[in-house]
């Protein structure tokens, strides 16, 4: 997971201060040159989904990609777990592509980047979008033993879970004709290759993160903009807790809304606190400025941990399933059910 800024740190990154001055957040987008109310079909009511996510299915799927070891940019692992993550969403019934290009890292390493591109339900024109990353850290620069900085992560959590969040979707939705739009699932590469820690000059490196995502933004595959998006960043961690982004509340409120309001009706609002976190740079960023879609992050929240506000495994070896919790996958899948059932 890319570098995360705190509320109430400066920030300072150039693509930072350019998504400040855009100005406030609207509920209206503009899509292939007109404006879209993403309110317009929502529903205020009280349905709630039938589908019901299976937490040991996403738990499983989460270790699947940790079988392939680190899957950091350029490694064996990284190759091996493309394979996978296309070959499960084909089998769910879902149009899959990769959108693959050589991105230049912040040192200068050229990455063989793939965004994993998977359609499900593609007769449907009205559209929402779930992302997540799928590459790992390929540095513990977090970790408190100094040995262990120049070690690739694991990333149960920081990638691996949130893929997992996804792919369970799509198994679920492969038979589902309840679902009044389709869904579009996005699996972003080159998020995690951002400036390490130990590096001196940090001027820009906020640039270095979500490269993947910029250049999907900049480079638009989809043929239909979705009306929406949900980032799932960490959405696995033990005793996780998810706040209120500050930039999802800046460019999507509406989302940021509908995702706690579901929380509530499907039980798990313990998981969502409804309070402001703090603002982090990541994928959302050039899909909320660039691409124009309006994106909330699910992203965890620990006010007082002390090794980081992200969890103290972030950006650590200690990054593995000891420390994923099928209570959060659960939080998070049937929450995000809960938001397209409303659609």
């Amino acid at each position: 997971m890319k570098r995360k800024t705190i509320l109430g740190i400066l920030i300072t990154s150039v693509l930072i201060i350019a998504a400040l001055a855009l100005g406030p957040a609207k509920s209206l987008f503009q899509q292939h040159g007109k404006s879209v109310d993403i309110t317009e079909n929502y529903s205020a009511g009280n349905t709630v989904t039938t589908l019901q996510f299976d937490a040991d299915s996403a738990y499983a799927f989460t270790a699947a990609q940790c079988d392939f070891g680190p899957r950091n940019m350029n490694s064996d692992g990284h190759d091996k777990c493309k394979k996978w993550i296309i070959n499960k969403f084909r089998s769910y019934g879902c149009e899959v592509m990769s959108q693959d290009a050589d991105l230049r890292g912040y040192d200068g390493t050229m990455l063989k980047s793939s965004n994993i591109i998977a359609r499900h339900r593609t007769d449907i024109n009205r559209r929402i979008m779930l992302c997540a990353h799928w590459d790992s850290r390929p540095w513990a620069d977090n970790d408190p033993d100094p040995d262990n900085w120049h070690k690739p992560i694991l990333a149960a959590n920081d990638a691996a879970s949130g893929v997992a969040v996804m792919i369970e979707i799509a198994r679920l939705l492969q038979n589902d004709t309840t679902l009044n739009v389709g869904i579009d699932f996005v699996c972003f590469d080159a998020e995690d290759w951002g400036t390490p820690q130990w590096e001196e000059n940090q001027q820009g490196s906020s640039e270095s993160w979500a490269l993947g995502a910029q250049y999907f933004a900049q480079n638009m595959p989809l043929p239909i903009t979705p009306q929406y998006a949900i980032l799932l960043d960490m959405v696995g961690g033990e005793s996780a807790t998810f706040y209120r982004e500050m930039f999802s509340l800046k460019y999507a409120r509406d989302v940021v809304d509908r995702i706690w309001t579901a929380s509530r009706e499907v039980g798990q609002s313990s998981f969502f606190v409804y309070e402001d976190g703090g603002a982090i740079t990541d994928d959302h960023i050039p899909l909320n400025t660039i691409a124009r879609i309006p994106t909330a992050d699910i992203i965890p929240y620990h006010p007082n941990c002390r090794e980081s506000s992200f969890g103290a495994t972030w950006h650590t070896i200690a990054d593995n399933m000891d420390n994923i919790s099928r209570n959060t996958l659960k939080a998070v899948g049937q929450t995000v059910l809960q938001v397209l059932a409303k659609e």
